[in-house]
């Protein structure tokens, strides 16, 4: 028998929410997240064994700093992995909207390679996490990639290179970290546009 697309429709409570992204240095004002809603691939989705596919999305305005959502992002992927809230491993936190960069440095990078390079040094190598982070319209800013991937392994391959993420991001310069790496997502423009997108595999 085919997969079913189930909807699911996960709110947080504020407590809840609270305890996601306690410790995360996120600013307060995404907070304000009332009614998060994460997009769970089942089991079966990932091959993990039968189950079906429920899916939705983050419907809560994610227009603040691309670092500071990271922050929000990578508390929840922390918070599933250890407790399975809001929902149990295996699944994908998935979001979508545009955020801001406030540019202070001269480096190169829009903003799924600055959301992406926060959310990897919040993560600090969590084994179970996996992310990508792109733009539908195969630019990311004004560069010639879409956005970039992440996983448990990118911290030790950059330092290994001498690359200090902390310090790439400080200078707003993800499109030239993930590059260095081999990963950045080039898929030339899409000639379509419906917004950026974030998954998180947290298995």
């Amino acid at each position: 028998m085919g997969r079913r697309l189930v909807h699911v429709r996960l709110q947080l409570d504020q407590r809840t929410l609270d305890r996601a992204i306690r410790n995360s240095g996120a600013s307060r004002i995404l907070l304000d997240l009332y009614h998060v809603v994460i997009g769970v691939l089942s089991d079966d989705e990932i091959g993990f064994g039968p189950a079906e596919l429920r899916s939705d999305s983050i419907d809560s305005p994610f227009n603040q700093e691309a670092r500071d959502v990271a922050l929000v992002h990578a508390a929840i992927a922390r918070q599933v992995a250890a407790h399975g809230q809001p929902a149990p491993a295996p699944c994908v936190l998935l979001s979508g909207g545009e955020t801001t960069v406030t540019v202070r440095g001269t480096g190169r990078g829009g903003r799924n390679a600055e959301f992406l390079l926060a959310l990897t040094i919040a993560l600090d190598g969590n084994a179970r996490v996996h992310a990508i982070a792109c733009d539908t319209d195969g630019v990311d800013g004004t560069e010639d990639n879409a956005g970039a991937i992440a996983g448990p392994d990118t911290l030790p391959r950059a330092s290994a290179l001498g690359l200090r993420a902390k310090d790439f991001l400080a200078n707003n310069d993800g499109y030239t970290f993930f590059s260095e790496l081999g990963d950045l997502v080039v898929t030339g423009p899409t000639l379509t546009n419906v917004n950026d997108f974030r998954a998180i595999l947290v298995r």
